[in-house]
């Protein structure tokens, strides 16, 4: 195979190599099952590196020109003059996005709870009987005529950020001037505002492990390092971070403090207080993501005051919330509080993304938040959300006894269990998928092999019970 470089004219000699083998296949030069050089054969004629042709043709083999098997070389594709060079090369640019894939697993999660055959046990949201939606048809005949339809400001339209500051005031003794809240369509876009707005390719921040944040590909896009921090039965154990920074001088700490996703735990009051001292010396910044905060299923129990209500936390601490798990995931309309630099910088580049979120939905949110509305949903939720609990807890009793080891939750969506037996996730989520019901294994959240959400608030109760009788067969099974 004849090919001539022109290693003075700024193109890589990769992408020559590319340009020149694609043309002969095109022409027919090359037909189809061509034998072509290996990389160290052609390497050698035309005296680059080997990683050079090495990088040509992965990228030839990603175009579907060329296949290579163990034993019998590299040949062009037997389908290759079925390719049409005319259109875009999807696969290149897909492979090259800034975005990650969804992970395969919480991929394979999503579409089968898409299945209306199988009982979900796995989506962190409620079910359709918990929506407010006699609430919500009430208050939208009820809102005034004239609403805000232009762009808005892109920290959140002012009626709404002034509702969230008396509303964090009032349910968690958060007092922030609505100068320092930003709207978000939920708390996820708060963590991809932050990675995007704080943090460069290459940096260092912590994360409790196991926690659901491994199981979103933002940092892995925004080429930041993960490493994580171990949580036992008071939460995250704060003297881990001081280890951690020694070793790889973390910039921020993201935290779920209060009933954490996946394994429901509370982050212990004098816990608290020493991760604060702790990044207040080391001088990094805490994300605190309180999405469940306000479902705590104790009777007569109150919300644990945030992180960024403690005294000495005021400029330390980036508060998460939202609406979607205490009203109506649909809505897609959450809050960050934190010092006010931060977010008007923060606010500067949302502007460039989105120019915020609808006006018509932030004028709902700030009735739901003014009038009531709220506090008799999350008293409500609270009540659905203990049976449901309670009707799971007892079937894993009944049909697992103790080869499935579980922590009853004091509040949330989730129980987090502990196969006595471990089996690989794969295995595990197949079985299930075929007996019918989904269940989220313990490794999409960074958790060793053998652990499993089971998430009481997405499926009907009726429900429960049968999918955790599934759960035990597709376990026997394996």
């Amino acid at each position: 195979m004849d090919l001539h470089l022109h290693l003075t004219e700024g193109e890589p000699a990769y992408r020559q190599i590319v340009k020149q083998i694609e043309a002969r296949v095109l022409s027919g030069e090359l037909p189809p099952g061509t034998r072509l050089p290996t990389e160290r054969d052609l390497a050698q004629q035309l005296r680059v590196n080997r990683s050079t042709v090495s990088v040509a043709y992965d990228e030839l083999r990603a175009k579907g020109l060329i296949r290579s098997v163990r034993g019998s070389g590299t040949r062009v594709g037997e389908d290759a003059w079925g390719l049409d060079f005319r259109i875009p090369d999807w696969a290149g640019y897909m492979s090259q996005g800034i975005f990650q894939p969804t992970l395969p697993m919480v991929r394979r999660i999503w579409d089968e709870n898409r299945r209306s055959a199988n009982i979900n046990l796995a989506r962190g949201e409620m079910s359709a009987d918990l929506w407010p939606t006699e609430q919500l048809r009430t208050l939208v005949a009820q809102m005034p005529a004239r609403m805000e339809l232009g762009y808005g400001d892109p920290r959140g339209e002012q009626s709404l950020r002034s509702a969230v500051s008396a509303h964090l005031a009032s349910e968690y003794g958060l007092r922030v001037p609505d100068n320092q809240i930003l709207i978000t369509a939920g708390s996820q876009q708060g963590l991809l505002l932050v990675t995007q707005s704080l943090l460069r390719p290459g940096d260092a921040v912590a994360l409790e492990k196991p926690s659901y944040a491994y199981s979103l590909p933002i940092f892995a896009a925004a080429g930041i390092r993960m490493f994580p921090v171990p949580l036992d039965d008071q939460g995250l154990m704060p003297e881990e971070v001081v280890a951690l920074h020694r070793r790889h001088r973390i910039r921020m700490v993201f935290v779920t403090p209060t009933h954490q996703n996946p394994t429901g735990t509370t982050l212990a009051p004098d816990r608290r207080r020493r991760l604060i001292e702790i990044c207040t010396d080391l001088r990094i910044p805490i994300v605190e993501d309180d999405a469940h905060g306000a479902l705590t299923l104790e009777e007569g129990a109150r919300a644990a005051q945030p992180l960024a209500a403690m005294s000495g936390a005021e400029q330390q601490v980036i508060y998460l919330g939202t609406l979607s798990k205490t009203f109506a995931p649909g809505l897609r309309v959450g809050w960050m509080t934190g010092p006010k630099a931060v977010i008007e910088r923060i606010a500067g580049i949302r502007e460039q993304m989105d120019f915020g979120i609808s006006g018509i939905t932030q004028a709902i949110a700030a009735q739901v938040l003014t009038t009531g509305i709220w506090e008799e949903n999350v008293e409500r939720l609270r009540q659905a959300l203990r049976e449901r609990r309670d009707i799971m807890a007892d079937a894993i009793e009944r049909y697992f006894g103790d080869e499935l080891a579980i922590t009853v939750p004091q509040g949330s969506y989730h129980i987090w269990g502990k196969l006595r037996r471990p089996m690989r996730d794969k295995d595990l989520l197949e079985a299930a998928v075929r007996h019918g019901v989904v269940v989220a294994p313990g490794t999409v959240y960074g958790a060793e092999p053998g652990f499993v959400r089971l998430t009481y608030a997405s499926s009907p109760k009726a429900e429960i019970v049968e999918g955790i009788r599934r759960l035990r067969d597709a376990v026997t099974q394996c």
